[in-house]
């Protein structure tokens, strides 16, 4: 039965979504679902690829239906949108019976048991979706309890690697980048020492925050080195959400007070910045909590789509919230210019504050769409590439962020001397014509 053209769009719309859950032993349980497509996992296999699926429990609604219409199959990216253009064109009536995907099992060879186990060898090197297809849309409820393990077996050892082709180095890369922060912390903390005479509260903040970096990534390159040999986590998926949602939270609000001058600038936060912590802080609560659903329940959970496009919404509603603040400083720097007489000073720190509100912006977008549209263009073997850029990026931004607000032992916001002010008066007067 040809499949109508918003289940084919929805179909799709998960296949291509998929990368973002984690590759593992997985098991899932279906309960009287009647979707006609269900993605599951997907996984970069290479030479020697392998899928076991044993499913268990089976229950159909109606089991008197050709049952070779529902099943198992594997299918690359660019085969399902040729399979999407034959369905819609009439050519098939039913995935499984496309030549393009590699039926895996059909349940027309149950014979009344309730379950199955089978090995599935991929010689194919290239990227696969499991997916399960029900070609009797609203005719027929499934229910089952689907246990699933894709993996690689290295050529020389024959030991299983659960990560995929393209990931399989993940551990290594959150490893070499947490030494990277824990030494930026040890730098930090002999520059706080040495300066001590002029460190605000917010220089202690940044070195909680580069230190929950440092954990969040160590527990990250853990995650994965388990997931790598074990097909699971054991417990360390747990500390890395623990951690990652503590850096998440710090990190925003450091933008935030940063972005106010609040400690070194000011040593309060008027009320309009107080609310701005109040919806950054539990947004994030929120897209951590989407995160996880996200990452456990995987793309064959009927809600996933939803917690996706809420995770995406409260990130960018996030990103939007903590340039506020730095848009307020900028404006009453500016007024402060002209009414204080303190112009060179609030000049520079004008500039300051423009520097950062420009880097924040590029921080954002390159995190946020240009690591997306790697990921998206990359070939599966270097899905790591994109990893490694936002990693790169966000080094980037917090070194810029230390290097642009680290303690002074002659600060240059108090000391000034008239011919200074003078210039910057000038250079004021010079900009407001420029801008008229």
């Amino acid at each position: 039965m040809a499949l109508s053209a918003r289940f084919v769009f929805l179909s799709l719309l998960l296949v291509l979504s998929v990368s973002i859950s984690l590759a593992e032993i997985r098991s899932t349980e279906i309960r009287s679902d009647a979707r006609p497509i269900i993605p599951f996992d997907e996984f970069g296999f290479t030479h020697t690829g392998r899928l076991e699926l044993n499913v268990s429990g089976i229950s159909l609604s109606n089991p008197n239906l050709d049952l070779s219409q529902v099943g198992f199959f594997l299918c690359t990216r660019d085969s399902w949108m040729r399979v999407l253009q034959q369905l819609e064109e009439g050519e098939v009536k039913c995935a499984l019976r496309s030549d393009l995907v590699k039926p895996v099992y059909t349940f027309d060879k149950l014979k009344n048991a309730k379950g199955f186990s089978t090995v599935f060898s991929e010689n194919d090197a290239d990227q696969y979706t499991l997916v399960f297809a029900n070609c009797f849309q609203n005719q027929l409820q499934v229910s089952m309890d689907v246990n699933s393990a894709m993996y690689n077996l290295d050529g020389k050892s024959g030991r299983r690697d659960y990560l995929s082709a393209g990931k399989t180095i993940l551990p290594r890369v959150y490893f070499l980048f947490s030494l990277v922060y824990f030494a930026l912390a040890g730098l930090w903390i002999s520059v706080l020492y040495k300066k001590r005479l002029t460190v605000f509260r917010i220089h202690f903040f940044m070195l909680a925050v580069l230190l929950l970096k440092t954990v969040n990534l160590l527990c990250e390159a853990e995650d994965k080195s388990y997931i790598k040999r074990t097909g699971s986590a054991h417990g360390w998926d747990v500390l890395f959400y623990i951690f990652s949602f503590l850096k998440g939270i710090t990190l925003f609000t450091l933008i935030v007070l940063i972005g106010t001058g609040w400690s070194f600038l000011k040593p309060y936060l008027q009320d309009k910045e107080k609310k701005v912590l109040m919806i950054v802080i539990p947004l994030q609560v929120v897209a951590n909590i989407a995160q996880v659903v996200i990452d456990e329940s995987g793309p064959f959970a009927q809600d996933w789509v939803t917690w996706k496009q809420v995770f995406l919404l409260v990130d960018v509603v996030c990103c939007c919230a903590v340039l506020f603040p730095i848009v307020w400083s900028i404006k009453n720097l500016r007024e402060a210019a002209r009414t204080d007489g303190k112009a060179a000073v609030n000049l520079m720190k004008l500039t300051l504050f423009r520097q950062y509100y420009i880097v924040v912006i590029c921080y954002i977008y390159f995190t946020r769409v240009v690591v997306y549209a790697l990921e998206t263009i990359t070939s599966y073997r270097y899905l790591w590439t994109s990893v490694v850029a936002a990693e790169l990026a966000t080094l980037a931004f917090y070194v810029f962020t230390g290097y642009k607000f680290k303690p002074e032992a002659h600060n240059p916001y108090f000391v000034i001397d008239d011919d200074e002010e003078e210039a910057a008066a000038e250079a004021l007067k010079l900009e407001d014509e420029f801008e008229l």
